[in-house]
């Protein structure tokens, strides 16, 4: 079977390969993938930034945004043959430490987790693959090619989840979130905010294009430039970009008792300036907090599926804006001016 592979750390190494087929030892249920989402972490990882290979393996085959259709199961896994499902990206570590052992492996405690297509783990951008009944999630079957934007969902549903957890350590009547970015990410949690009841703004850089049409169509409030001028002390800040300015726009500008969530993942060697010590008393007096939020567990997957399934389709649609055949792969890494979300599409809905 095909499959896309890399040479982990090897800028250019990106190559498709004939793969052997999966074993009955990694799993109990035999999959057909459908489509793969592209991600910014496919990009770094092609780019040779980072990225492991199985133990004793060379290359590692690329995809953590999966959807597929089982083609075989057994009796009594919740199963049937045709079902559409995700896998699950992380694995609990072998140890496990006391949250991988509890069922959350997004809090690893000790590293020694496992992820599908990023660390130590073959990914899903291959024609088939095995997995046990546990490690994939049933998607409702009208999303169709839909499907494929579960995983991104998890990391929002998740973001939500522990925003608030935390916002209700008090008595809390939060109204208005400020999501920064318009990709995928961020128009997946502004769909969320809106879903829960909130007026959401969403603050990103271009000025025309499909992504303000796409956050006025969800029911949020388009925006460019900073946060406060955008909304003055919003209850809640997800930053989905890892921008540094943006970063502390969020912790200087989010409201009292409000909580800041941050999703994106800042790359190192830039300095900004900031008056560290008024960010701290305004935190401190305001009773703040900022949490740091990567990857989910089973829970988040089944939140992220529920916001799916409950969102308009046309409009998830949309959000997909490219799909390019595996054989046409170089295709899919190569960014264009209105990208939202690319997929490479395996197999067929």
């Amino acid at each position: 079977m095909k499959a896309l592979t890399i040479v982990p750390l090897t800028k250019d190494s990106t190559e498709l390969v004939e793969f052997p087929e999966p074993q009955e030892a990694e799993g109990s249920v035999l999959v057909e993938t459908i489509a793969v989402g592209v991600c910014g972490t496919d990009i770094e990882i092609i780019s040779g930034a980072y990225g492991w290979a199985p133990p004793g393996e060379d290359r590692l085959v690329l995809g953590h945004e999966s959807l597929g259709r089982v083609l075989s199961c057994p009796e009594g896994s919740g199963l049937a043959s045709g079902d559409l499902v995700v896998g699950i990206v992380r694995t609990p570590d072998p140890v496990p430490c006391y949250s991988c052992g509890r069922g959350e492996w997004d809090m690893c405690r000790n590293g020694q987790y496992t992820e599908h297509g990023i660390k130590e783990l073959h990914g899903f951008c291959r024609e088939r693959y095995r997995a046990n009944p546990d490690r994939l999630v049933k998607v409702d079957p009208t999303l169709g090619i839909l499907g494929v934007l579960l995983e991104p969902a998890t990391i929002l549903a998740k973001a939500w989840d522990h925003v608030e957890r935390i916002g209700n350590r008090v008595t809390w009547e939060p109204k208005t979130a400020v999501i920064t970015g318009a990709g995928p990410v961020g128009l997946l949690g502004a769909l969320m905010g809106v879903q829960r009841g909130y007026q959401v703004h969403v603050i990103d850089q271009v000025t025309s294009g499909i992504k303000p049409d796409l956050v006025a169509e969800v029911g949020a409030t388009y925006h460019t430039g900073a946060i406060h001028e955008a909304i003055e002390e919003p209850d809640v800040v997800i930053e989905c970009t890892g921008v540094p300015s943006l970063v502390f726009d969020a912790m200087e500008h989010v409201g009292p008792g409000g909580v800041v969530c941050l999703t994106g993942v800042s790359s190192g060697g830039r300095s900004i300036s900031v008056d560290a010590g008024e960010l701290n008393r305004y935190m401190v007096l305001e009773n703040e907090a900022v949490v740091g939020s990567v990857n989910a567990n089973a829970t988040h997957y089944e939140m992220g599926a529920k916001a799916l399934a409950a969102a308009e389709k046309d409009w998830l649609a949309k959000l997909i804006t490219r799909r390019v055949p595996l054989a046409r792969w170089e295709e899919a890494i190569r960014r264009q001016p209105d990208d939202v979300k690319v997929v490479i599409e395996i197999g067929s809905i």
